[in-house]
Parts: C-alpha cells; sequence; structure tokens
C-alpha cells in the first residue's frame, strides 16, 4: 500500500480561511485542499441550497428539448421515456416519467433486456415505439453514441431527446436535442452531472415554464441522489447540492419503494455510502438478474404495500446476484492462476457461461484482488461483450479506444466502460490491451494508494472538530472522507484481533494526548507491528461509536506501519 500526503496548501490562505470562519487551522486546510478559499465559497460548501443550481438552459440544446416536450404535452403525442438498466437509468427513467405523468397519461417507460438487446437505445426499443404509436422518445443515461438508432427511428417518424452524460464519439446523433454537458459544444458551467442528474436539469428547465423552482421538485432528488452514488460521479459542485437535498429525502418523506427497501435492512439515517451499498445493489440487481423494469415499477409505486412486494422480489434477485457474483469471481481468479497470468499488466478472462448482469461486479473484485486495468467477457448472443475497470489514475477508455480495431462498439467513463466484439477477435484483442497498458501506465498505480489529507496530531480530534468534519458530507470522488496520519503512535496494551483474527481492535495514544479506540477491518495481521513497546504510525478517518447508549469518537484504521 503506497501512502502519499496530499501537498499542504498555501499558509497565507489556510490562515485567512481560519480566522474568517473562526476554525482550527487544521480543518481550514482540509478545506483550501478542496478548492475553497473564501467565506462565501466555505459558506455555499456548508449549507448547500437549491438557489445555487445553475439554469437548466445554459445547457446547449435545451431550449429545443423543451419546446418539443411541449409540443407534445399539447397536441397529446404519445412519449416513450427510454434508459438504461443499471441505478443512473432506471432511477432517470423513474424520475422523468413520474414528472411526465403530472402532465400528462400519454406516458410509458422502456428499459432495454440487458441480455436480449444489450446496453442503450435498440432497434427493438424504436420498434416498439413504432407499433405503438409513441412520437417521441426521451432517452436517458444513454444514446449519445446511437447515430444509426436514432436515424432509424426518424424514418419511422419519431423524434428523439437524448439525455446522457457519457463521452461523446465524434458525430452526435440527429436527435431534436442532445443534452450532454460532455459535449465540447456546451458551456454548461457543470460537466459531472450522472444520467439522472441531467434528466433533472430537463424537468427544472420544463418546471420553470409553470412558474416552479427547485424547491417544487424536490420529492426527485431521492432518485437523483441514488443515481449520483451509484455512479461515483463527483460529489462536488452542483452533485453535492442534489445529494445533500436527496440524502435529506431518502431519510425523512422517501418514496415507497425506499421506504420498502430501508425497512428490510432496517437502517435509519442513511449516508451517500448507505446508498451506494445498500439502495444501489437492490435496484441494479433486477436489471442484472432479471429485468430493469422491476426496478422502475419498485421505484414508482405509490402504494407502499405493494412496493414491499416489489421490494421483496428485488431482495431475492439481489441474493442470487451475491451466489452469481462470488462464484463468478472464484472461476475467473482460478483461470488467472491456470493461465499463469499474475505478471502482467492488465486482467483479461473470459467464460461463455458467465453471467452478464454480474460481469462488471466480478471485473470490480478482480480489480481488488491483482489491482490493474481489468475486463471481463461472456458471450452475449452472437458476439462477447465485457465489462471494463480501471485503477486509481488509468484512463482505460482511452485505453479501449486505441484497441478499437478490434472492437465491434464500447463505451463509458475513465474508471468503468463496456465493450462488444466478435469472438474471433478476442485474442488479438486481449494482447493489443494487454500492449496499450504495459506502454502507458505509470507503474506506480499498479500498487494501491492511499491518499493523506494532513499528518496531524491525536490532539487536534476534538468533538468540535469532529463536529465540523460530519459537516463536510455527502462524501464522494472530489470530496472523500478525510483521511489523516499521525507518528509516534503507541498501543495502551489492549491491542487484540477480532472477528475470526482479521479484524484489529487497539488503544492508541500519542505521548501524552487522549487514547483512542482504533477499529482496522482486514488489519488483523497488522498486530505485531503495534505490540509494546513498539511505537508506529497509521492512517485512518475519524467517526463515532454507539454503544449502551454512548458516543464516543474512534479511529478507523486504514492501513499501519
Amino acid at each position: 500500500m503506497r501512502w502519499t500526503i496530499k501537498p499542504k496548501p498555501q499558509p497565507e490562505k489556510v490562515a485567512t480561511l481560519s480566522n474568517d470562519l473562526q476554525v482550527e487551522s487544521a480543518v481550514a486546510s482540509l478545506l483550501v485542499q478542496r478548492g475553497i478559499e473564501t467565506f462565501e465559497e466555505a459558506k455555499t460548501f456548508f449549507r448547500p441550497n437549491l438557489d445555487d443550481l445553475h439554469d437548466p438552459f445554459l445547457m446547449q440544446d435545451m431550449d429545443r428539448a423543451v419546446e418539443r416536450i411541449e409540443t407534445a404535452l399539447t397536441n397529446g403525442e404519445r412519449i416513450l421515456v427510454y434508459g438504461d438498466y443499471d441505478v443512473d437509468g432506471t432511477t432517470a427513467v423513474s424520475l422523468m416519467s413520474t414528472y411526465l405523468r403530472t402532465r400528462t397519461d400519454l406516458v410509458a417507460t422502456y428499459i432495454p433486456d440487458r441480455y436480449d438487446e444489450g446496453y442503450g437505445v435498440s432497434f427493438k426499443g424504436i420498434d416498439f415505439a413504432h407499433d405503438n404509436e409513441f412520437s417521441l422518445i426521451i432517452a436517458l443515461d444513454c444514446g449519445i453514441k446511437a447515430l444509426d438508432k436514432v436515424t432509424y427511428a426518424r424514418e419511422k417518424g419519431i423524434d428523439f431527446i437524448i439525455c446522457d452524460h457519457h463521452r461523446p464519439g465524434k458525430e452526435l446523433p440527429k436527435a431534436v436535442a442532445v443534452l450532454d454537458p460532455k459535449r465540447e459544444d456546451c458551456n454548461y458551467p457543470y460537466k459531472e452531472l450522472c444520467g439522472c442528474g441531467v434528466g433533472f436539469k430537463l424537468i427544472q428547465a420544463l418546471a420553470s415554464k409553470q412558474g416552479e423552482t427547485p424547491e417544487d421538485l424536490t420529492e426527485y432528488l431521492d432518485l437523483v441522489a441514488t443515481a449520483i452514488g451509484a455512479d461515483i460521479v463527483p460529489i462536488t459542485g452542483e452533485n453535492r447540492v442534489l445529494a445533500y437535498f436527496g440524502l435529506q429525502v431518502i431519510n425523512t418523506q422517501p418514496r415507497p419503494g425506499f421506504e420498502a427497501i430501508i425497512a428490510q435492512v432496517k437502517k435509519d439515517q442513511l449516508t451517500i455510502t448507505d446508498v451506494v451499498f445498500i439502495i444501489a445493489p437492490r435496484i441494479n440487481a433486477a436489471g442484472r438478474m432479471k429485468h430493469g423494469n422491476h426496478a422502475v415499477e419498485l421505484l414508482t409505486e405509490t402504494d407502499y404495500s405493494k412496493a414491499v412486494e416489489f421490494a421483496k422480489a428485488i431482495e431475492t434477485y439481489n441474493s442470487d446476484r451475491k451466489e452469481e457474483d462470488s462464484r463468478i469471481t472464484e472461476e475467473a481468479l482460478e483461470q488467472i492462476l491456470e493461465k499463469n497470468e499474475i505478471e502482467r499488466y492488465t486482467t483479461v478472462v473470459y467464460q461463455d457461461s458467465w453471467h452478464k448482469g454480474v460481469i462488471g461486479i466480478v471485473a470490480s473484485r478482480l480489480t481488488e484482488t491483482y489491482y490493474r486495468p481489468t475486463l471481463v467477457f461472456t458471450k452475449s448472443g452472437d458476439k462477447l461483450a465485457a465489462s471494463a475497470r480501471s485503477v486509481s489514475g488509468f484512463d482505460v477508455y482511452n485505453a479501449l479506444e486505441a484497441c478499437s480495431d478490434h472492437i465491434e462498439q464500447f463505451g463509458g467513463h475513465k474508471y468503468a466502460a463496456g465493450l462488444t466484439l466478435k469472438e474471433e477477435n478476442y485474442e488479438a484483442f486481449k494482447q493489443a490491451f494487454e500492449d496499450v497498458v504495459s506502454n502507458t501506465i505509470d507503474k506506480t498505480l499498479l500498487t494501491p494508494e492511499i491518499k493523506i489529507d494532513a499528518q496531524i496530531p491525536l490532539s487536534d480530534i476534538t468533538p468540535k472538530f469532529y463536529r465540523i468534519l460530519k459537516q463536510f458530507a455527502p462524501f464522494g470522488p472530489g470530496n472523500m472522507t478525510p483521511i489523516f496520519m499521525t507518528e509516534d503512535l503507541q498501543d495502551t496494551g489492549y491491542g487484540k484481533c477480532v472477528g475470526d483474527g482479521t479484524h484489529l481492535r487497539i488503544t492508541v495514544k500519542q505521548n501524552d494526548s487522549d487514547s483512542f479506540v482504533a477499529i482496522g477491518f482486514g488489519l488483523g495481521e497488522k498486530l505485531p507491528l503495534i505490540e509494546k513497546p513498539k511505537t508506529f504510525k497509521a492512517v485512518y478517518s475519524v467517526d463515532e461509536n454507539h454503544w449502551n447508549g454512548q458516543t464516543s469518537l474512534q479511529l478507523k484504521l486504514r492501513d499501519i506501519k
């Protein structure tokens, strides 16, 4: 594990902000590291406000999209809301269809079948629209590369509005409107929205024409916050505002579908992390194991008792998903050993029977094991389909682009992507991917890294310090949980392994400081490093322990040296 301490911010900036906010320099330093240097910027950070959301009409084509939808509403046209089968897609479809149903009954939803149609806009979906007399399709979280599909739809008299956040190709589809902040000609101030976030900007624009403000749309923000967490987009700027208010909705007035999931897991006061690990996998499980329609049914259901039934079904899909991904991960690890591919710069594995719905999760698990750019392939129709995952700092999308001669189609982001190719091109692609990565990756990126915000003495950790740290939430990319490093620590003699010996529980102090309980999940093997009279250094975050009605601060260990 590499420990990297982030550069110290300029002392003058820290001193000025510390004085202006009346906070310790350790807090001011964390803020300046996050680009927050003035009282006003700190106010925006600590007190998110829906008034801070940008004007949706700053997005390229927004006026066209609104005009086309208003025409459809006025003329009584049938509108099909189309989205991908993952969390971002199903939440976006739920958001858009729920909003449009407040204006018209002529709305239906369409989620492609992961196995039959694959990712994104499909010819089958367009045929469905044509057969059922839909004249407008609003595509969410997909469509930016669907040039041939959009042309096909136009020939059938169907218009498209695309709301996407993936990187466009060289050419844009010939849609009525293409909303994507990553378009090169789009001057929208915030580029990191997820697909559901782009959908929210569209309903914000539509609502503004009705004299409504973002405050009138807060009931939709539970969906947006869930998509932000699940899609691992930065929780900065506009996403921070949307996630902040979305979490409030989840924790105070969740829609029946969320309420039913939360009731099953018996959890209160969810954080973004809980959304990522509790809500998102269950929504995803529908599209992975059965069909994404089940997720949309759950998220749009208004009757709580029906939502409970949907949630029970989804819980079953989630259990099945866990079994599948454990089995396939095991088989993939065996394949790597059998083929003697441990020393490579990439992991590329393939088995024709692997469940297409879980290969993305398996790719993440393999990345945790071998920590290198990873692709997991399975058979999909007459082609092979793969999910790609990367390591921090390496752009897997660019690497795939460099291998595009061997690929049928691909799309995605810097750290996660999907692709299809012909089976006969698999071995050539596998070698090309290995060559590209081995020639371009900085080799230090192949060792997992802990980024440390600051080195601090234990005496800095006070109830006031932690109260302010809590207000840094919601945490996520661009605003991660603060990580600290402290040297010259000693265990007070109570260090032990817990949980089958895999976890570490110690009580630490530094010189004459107060002592803190520190928990290290998966760090049981480090026990010899802390046994008296040794001193050691540790990397950790600060959190609270609630026990027997008492609350105390504790350290959550990340590593020890």
